[in-house]
């Protein structure tokens, strides 16, 4: 990504890297960069919140599921994404 995006844009691209590498039976994404207004430092790029259930997570711990999510939205930062906020999920932890 060579250029900035719009906020709709952004949680597209970050959908999209997620559900090809982690294929979630659940994903939110929230933007909250509004919460975030005048906070320097992050260049235009966007603070999120995910919520997402993952097969994949199984048998991970914590640690190791916000490294899997980083790691699909790596390309993202810092110019897109400046904050991330992650609740990951394994689909064995659903009632």
């Amino acid at each position: 990504m060579c250029f900035p995006v719009s906020e709709t844009d952004r949680i597209t691209l970050i959908r999209a890297c997620i559900e090809s590498s982690l294929a979630p039976t659940e994903l939110d994404i929230i933007d909250e960069s509004h919460l975030h207004i005048g906070h320097s430092g992050h260049g235009g790029a966007g603070h999120f919140k995910i919520r997402i259930v993952a097969d994949k997570f199984n048998n991970q711990l914590p640690l190791a599921r916000h490294r899997m999510v980083y790691a699909t939205v790596d390309s993202l930062m810092p110019a897109e994404i400046h904050a991330l906020s992650i609740e990951a999920i394994a689909t064995d932890e659903i009632n």
